[in-house]
């Protein structure tokens, strides 16, 4: 056994080193041998040395094994580099009586993908011993037949080949009979017997001889049939078939019990020794359950289905027998026709099942096709659809490779479902489909996008902190932590105010607030970007713009500019008895801090000393008679007017009015309460010296006063008797005019009023038209810069 074992090595080298030597020429598959049965895990051969590889590039190559027979019989150590067995190998299982044995094989690197080719002869080993298919054969023999007559026995079976196989036949010794061994044109042994001497039925009518085969193994195995001869009656014309050899063929998706063909003998004796039997000569198992024989008619059936792809042709041979006992040999060749029965098979050997996208061509899978069929029935097409941005390549035999045309977009198409068809050219085609799916993942090449490029936002003054206020959103077309976006607040370069001191964003919602109260007469509107950055790597990120605009609240009562009601003593206004009705008395100013219609003012008068004597115009402030006066109503007048705006809720002020009715004015006017109290008190000398520098002025003034008053009541004379002029009362909205945080003034009078003379002896009033379109603000500058006034307002 030892011997046996290191003639096999010597063999491998030697197969090894011819390997190496026309590697270098040619390319060739690389090729090993084997004993068959050998256990399971023994060692082949080297392959990283006998391919030319380094040291663990099969382990970094992704290095496999296939077998042609789809068996993964073989096993690759990708660490040492080691072709071990992964089974026992039955060579009769594998290839019959084939000789030699080779299973093919294919070694395949996948990154890179490299293919070799490789051949393991499967040596035989003697495990089988010749087989008779019957323990006892009967001979019939006549008893004229001469010597040299040859008599074909059935020959015996042995499942190993080469000189493990069947070798001889041998018969035990006798005087009439030798066996002689015949190699058929099938290459098989055949045994025949031969005739050595007369015989003479009467002397000797039956032999018994055992008839031995033998193989050529070492120790040699052998099987034995005993041989049963009978010496018959002459009977001397043996039948003869009429073709020889029958050929014929047949379709392998014949059906069952189909007629073959119909084989015919004749024989020229008559009687019973013409009349003729067929049946199988020496059929072997397969050909007994395949092909049936009429013994009457020569009728050959199918009795089992053929398969082109396990068995291509037939021999079968036939035999005639007369009645006396001769028989004729014959033989049928059935030839197998391939049909179209198989489709193509598909295998996968390597597949990558998720692809990033943009990434350069990648190999996505690795698979191999076959067709069992023959000539155009096994011939094969491989496509796949030409709208996928995939191509396919042939490798190596039928190995293909599924590659990326171009780089792949997940935001367009985060999935592939590859239908893979294998179609051969056989009548009619048959195909296979096989389908894959790739996913794309995500990279991140997306930056979020705003669902608007400015956002707008209001909120009141006056409000909570912390008071959600709106939101920005934005979105990212990329998947996973690339999609995930958090939000902040981008300040500008040059705020009014600090950008953290008025609004916070909450970074994952983008839910931005408000984070103090906000005052619209201090700031209207401001604004800022937001930023969006999601958590690829690299972040990308973008930026929107956003507006807030501060809403007005009714938070500012109207404010009364005239008349003054933080002065020391109260303004009073002169009016003359002989006012007509629609008298200008005087003019209350307002103004309101608040915007649009929270600042549009109305005037009413809330409580008079004489009601129906006087009336406010509701949307200017005026002051006005609203009859002529009489004797009887009282000379010190007191009204409540009182200044509302038009927010909800509204809010108000009220101004109290002094209004002394005079004859003339020349009359001294009465002081008020106020300054009666005061002049109760002694005056000191400062006071004197100005009450007498007023009367002088007030002399001067009066003189001036009474032209002026007999002026105007000539110009009025004619104008008394057209009616009287009635002064609304009321709120009227419709006619209220919101002059911008400054109050509610008439755009069609405008009036200065200057108030001299001491606080404590008494007021004048000077009525006087000014130029248009002057401004509050230009009121209280002027009030604040007039040298000879000690109060001076600009009203309309």
């Amino acid at each position: 056994m030892e011997t046996l074992e290191r003639i096999q090595h010597n063999r491998q080298v030697t197969i090894f080193i011819l390997m190496v030597y026309l590697s270098q020429a040619n390319p060739a598959p690389i090729r090993y041998s084997v004993l068959e049965e050998t256990e399971s895990g023994s060692f082949i051969a080297h392959l990283t040395k006998d391919l030319g590889l380094g040291i663990g590039e099969l382990n970094a190559r992704s290095a496999r094994v296939v077998c042609d027979d789809d068996r993964q019989r073989l096993l690759l150590d990708r660490q040492t580099g080691d072709l071990l067995l992964r089974e026992k190998l039955d060579r009769e299982d594998i290839c019959g009586s084939d000789e030699p044995c080779v299973l093919h094989f294919q070694v395949f690197l996948e990154t890179p993908v490299q293919f070799f080719e490789g051949e393991l002869l499967i040596q035989d080993i003697n495990d089988h011993s010749p087989v008779f298919p019957n323990r006892e054969m009967l001979l019939k023999i006549p008893e004229n037949s001469q010597p040299g007559t040859v008599f074909p026995l059935k020959l015996a079976q042995d499942l190993d080949v080469g000189s493990n196989g069947l070798q001889k036949y041998t018969i035990n010794a006798n005087s009439h009979f030798h066996v002689l061994t015949r190699n058929h044109s099938d290459g098989k042994k055949h045994p025949d017997l031969v005739q050595d001497k007369v015989l003479d039925r009467e002397e000797q009518s039956e032999f018994s001889l055992t008839l031995t085969a033998l193989d050529g193994g070492s120790p040699p195995r052998s099987g034995t049939s005993m041989v049963r001869i009978l010496i018959m009656d002459v009977n001397d014309n043996a039948p003869e078939f009429v073709h020889t050899p029958y050929e014929v063929q047949v379709l392998e998706n014949s059906p069952l019990n189909s007629l073959i063909l119909t084989v015919l003998a004749r024989d020229v004796d008559a009687g019973n020794f013409g009349t003729i039997s067929y049946s199988l000569f020496q059929a072997s198992e397969e050909i007994k359950q395949t092909f049936s024989i009429n013994e009457v008619t020569g009728e050959i059936r199918l009795t089992k289905k053929l398969d082109f792809e396990q068995i291509k042709s037939y021999h079968v041979e036939i035999e005639a027998t007369d009645g006396g006992g001769l028989s004729g040999k014959g033989t049928v060749v059935i030839e197998v026709v391939d049909v179209n029965d198989n489709a193509p098979e598909l295998t996968i050997s390597s597949l990558i099942s998720s692809i990033p996208e943009n990434a350069p061509e990648t190999v996505v899978s690795i698979f191999r096709i076959r067709d069992r069929d023959s000539g155009d029935n096994g011939k094969m097409i491989c496509s796949i659809p030409d709208n996928l941005p995939f191509i396919l390549r042939p490798t190596f035999k039928n190995f293909y490779t599924l590659v990326t045309d171009s780089p792949l977009d997940r935001e367009s198409q985060a999935e592939y479902n590859i239908t893979i068809t294998v179609t051969d050219t056989g009548t009619p085609r048959l195909k296979t489909e096989h389908n894959i799916t790739v996913l794309v993942s995500d990279v991140n090449d997306n930056a979020p996008a705003f669902t608007q490029t400015s956002y707008t936002l209001w909120v009141r003054e006056n409000n909570s902190p912390a008071l959600h206020i709106g939101s920005v959103s934005a979105t990212d077309t990329d998947a996973g932590a690339n999609a995930q976006v958090t939000y902040s607040l981008l300040p500008p370069s040059d705020p009014p105010v600090p950008l953290a001191s008025l609004v916070s964003i909450n970074p994952d919602n983008g839910h931005l607030f408000a984070l103090t109260s906000l005052d619209y007469e201090a700031l209207r509107a401001f604004e800022f970007r937001v930023g969006a950055t999601d958590r690829g790597s690299p972040a990308l990120s973008s930026q929107a713009l956003v507006r807030v605009l501060v809403a007005d609240a009714n938070d500012n009562a109207p404010f009364v500019l005239y008349p003054l009601q933080n002065a020391s003593a109260p303004c009073t206004e002169l009016v003359p008895r002989a006012a007509e009705p629609g008298y200008l008395v005087t003019k209350v100013v307002a103004v309101d801090g608040d915007a649009g219609q929270n600042a549009w003012l109305s005037y009413q008068l809330l409580k008079a000393t004489e009601p129906g004597l006087f009336g406010v115009w509701a949307h200017n402030g005026e002051v006005r008679t609203a009859r002529l006066l009489s004797e009887r109503d009282a000379p010190k007048q007191r009204l409540v007017v009182l200044v509302k705006d038009n927010g909800e809720p509204p809010l108000s002020a009220s101004v109290t009015l002094h209004v002394l009715l005079v004859d003339g004015f020349s009359q001294p006017y009465l002081p008020p309460p106020e300054a009666e109290a005061a002049a109760a008190a002694p005056a000191d000398p400062l006071t004197v010296y100005l009450v007498v520098a007023l009367a002088s002025v007030s002399s001067l003034f009066l003189f001036s006063v009474l032209v002026f008053v007999a002026v105007r009541l000539c110009r009025r004379g004619g104008a008394g008797s057209a009616g009287r002029c009635p002064v609304p009362e009321g709120h009227f909205p419709g006619h209220l005019v919101d002059v911008s945080g400054t109050g509610t003034l008439s755009q069609s009078h405008q009036y200065e009023v200057c108030l001299t003379g001491d606080h404590r002896t008494g007021e004048f009033k000077l009525l006087k038209p000014i130029f248009p379109n002057l401004l509050v603000q230009d009121t209280e500058r002027e009030i604040k810069e007039s040298p000879n006034c000690r109060n001076s307002f600009v009203f309309s």
